[in-house]
């Protein structure tokens, strides 16, 4: 009887072999972590190619605590960070490794830092860009950095939140006469951060009739 053409016949292996198998031409993947040596490696270079896990030192580990504990209470610049690390007399390395290191991850961002203290010493507590520049030069702000976030300040934003400040605070000072009012007022402002066209303009608006605070139940009339 002849034989099924999609039968196959028994296959016999000598001792020693197996069944020919098509040779990949991609070599199979590493495990993740290890390196694979080539052919001509030399034994050396080889066992150098493997990854260990290294365990971080003492200093490592009191460098990282002091970092993130430092950045749980607030924003930090790179250079507040720097010189909280050296306080901890700890090595260079390992100060210039952990700045490396929250750099890396963005934690570390005089950018990002400049940013967020300008909107928030604009808006929240109304302060000019003087005096905004001041306080972020305090924080060893980068000076890069604080150029770049005071030029995104806008200067119409600036100028309404000064005028708006002038006007409530010079309705406290009713009970005053027009020329210790606006010195008083003029002081407060320059204090905020505020000078040349901006304080005038806001010290103007302030004092401009039909403003609410050219009349005083208690005191003279600022006209």
């Amino acid at each position: 009887m002849a034989r099924s053409d999609d039968s196959l016949a028994p296959v016999t292996y000598l001792f020693g072999q197996g069944a020919a198998v098509e040779q990949s031409s991609e070599p199979e993947p590493a495990e993740p972590g290890w390196a694979t040596p080539g052919i001509d490696q030399a034994p050396d270079a080889a066992a150098s190619a493997v990854q260990h896990h290294v365990e971080p030192t003492r200093d490592e580990r009191r460098a990282h605590n002091v970092g993130l504990n430092a950045l749980t209470r607030r924003g930090q610049s790179v250079a507040e960070m720097t010189a909280l690390l050296a306080s901890r007399e700890l090595d260079e390395e390992v100060v210039a490794a952990e700045i490396k290191r929250l750099k890396s991850v963005g934690l570390l961002d005089d950018f990002a830092l400049a940013e967020t203290l300008v909107r928030t010493l604009s808006e929240r507590k109304g302060l000019g860009s003087s005096a905004i520049k001041s306080e972020l030069r305090q924080r060893k702000i980068n000076q890069v950095a604080i150029d770049a976030a005071l030029e995104a300040l806008d200067g119409d934003d600036e100028l309404e939140r000064a005028i708006e400040i002038a006007v409530k605070r010079a309705g406290q000072l009713r009970s005053y006469d027009q020329t210790t009012a606006k010195r008083r007022l003029g002081a407060f402002l320059q204090r905020r951060g505020y000078s040349g066209s901006v304080l005038s303009a806001a010290m103007a608006a302030a004092f401009a009739p039909g403003s609410g605070t050219t009349q005083s139940s208690s005191g003279p009339r600022f006209t």
